[in-house]
């Protein structure tokens, strides 16, 4: 079925309707089963109108995930660190101390009724915050993420800076980005990240550009409200309270 046309929408499929998202920044390493219940519980209560859409910042310790097209043969290093299935599509990837991870709990069709434009508004807002910090990140047909150009590489040598993977229920999405600010890139080394061989994995530090992860938030979310509207700031959710009344 198509969607009707929606002359509220931004470019790249964002709804313009002035209802502030909240945005949480979590302080110190959180879980990641942990992470995972409290975005479940989220979603639910979105769904439902029970709580608003909610963008949260974070950390995880170091720790392997395997998307719903993961291959275990790109898992090389099942020792390394904890390895845990996910809902979230995609392959393998790595999260780990200074990485960025950005759960996106949003309302697809309220905003466009089009997975794959969000997915593309998501890649586009990455863009949007590199470029604040003086990085031009690139977008690939067929590879769904952020990508740098390898200075002084051979041609078409290009590195991963941000994975997004996302998983939508009830029209609410939830999993979402990973920005690599300063993380130990050696740790990629256990996985095949997201399934490509061909290519590398870098980081705003790896590029040169040491980042501290609160001048990464703030480029983060200058781009989020210019895109996707503005934020109302907030505590970071617990499992005690996971999804406060509206």
């Amino acid at each position: 079925m198509s969607t009707p046309l929606d002359l509220s929408l931004r470019p790249g499929g964002v709804r313009i309707d002035g209802s502030p998202i909240e945005w949480a920044v979590s302080e110190g390493p959180v879980d990641y089963l942990t992470a995972v219940e409290i975005m479940e519980r989220r979603v639910a209560a979105i769904a439902d109108g029970a709580a608003p859409e909610l963008i949260w910042l974070l950390e995880h310790p170091a720790l392997y995930t395997a998307g719903t097209s993961a291959q275990w043969g790109d898992l090389l290093d099942p020792e390394r660190f904890p390895v845990y299935r996910t809902g979230r599509g995609g392959q393998f990837t790595y999260h780990g101390p200074g990485q960025r991870v950005v759960y996106v709990m949003l309302d697809v069709r309220r905003r466009s009724g089009d997975v794959r434009a969000f997915v593309r508004a998501l890649e586009e807002w990455v863009i949007d915050a590199l470029d604040r910090l003086g990085v031009r990140g690139e977008t690939r047909a067929g590879r769904v993420g952020v990508w740098v150009r390898r200075a002084g590489g051979a041609p078409g040598a290009e590195d991963k800076i941000a994975a997004l993977g996302i998983r939508v229920r009830r029209w609410i999405s939830y999993h979402g980005i990973s920005l690599n600010v300063a993380p130990d890139l050696e740790h990629f080394a256990g996985i095949v990240p997201c399934g490509v061989r061909d290519h590398g994995t870098t980081s705003l530090a790896g590029l040169g550009r040491p980042t501290a992860m609160i001048e990464a938030d703030r480029a983060l979310e200058a781009a989020f409200a210019a895109r996707f509207g503005p934020i109302q700031p907030t505590r970071a959710p617990t499992l005690l309270a996971s999804h406060p009344q509206k």
